[in-house]
């Protein structure tokens, strides 16, 4: 059996597939008692990429973790922040 990927590798896996600037991509996680807060950090010019348009790329994004979190019974929220 392989080792499962972690969410956070997951989400940034996705973002690096989405931007031009794949050096400016970070993933920091924020532990709470009952959310994990994680933030995206991309490049300003990528920040439309991953949004998207009405931010529908970010609710897929959104639905991708709710998926994988609720598999390892976690609540996580997503923020997408620029440099």
């Amino acid at each position: 059996m392989t080792n499962p990927i972690s969410i956070c590798d997951l989400i940034k896996f996705i973002a690096h597939t989405l931007v031009d600037q794949t050096e400016k991509v970070e993933i920091n996680e924020i532990a709470g008692s009952h959310t994990n807060v994680l933030e995206l950090k991309v490049a300003k010019e990528d920040v439309g990429k991953v949004i998207g348009r009405q931010g529908r790329t970010a609710d897929a994004i959104r639905t991708i973790l709710n998926c994988g979190a609720t598999k390892i019974n976690k609540r996580y929220i997503l923020n997408i922040i620029d440099e």
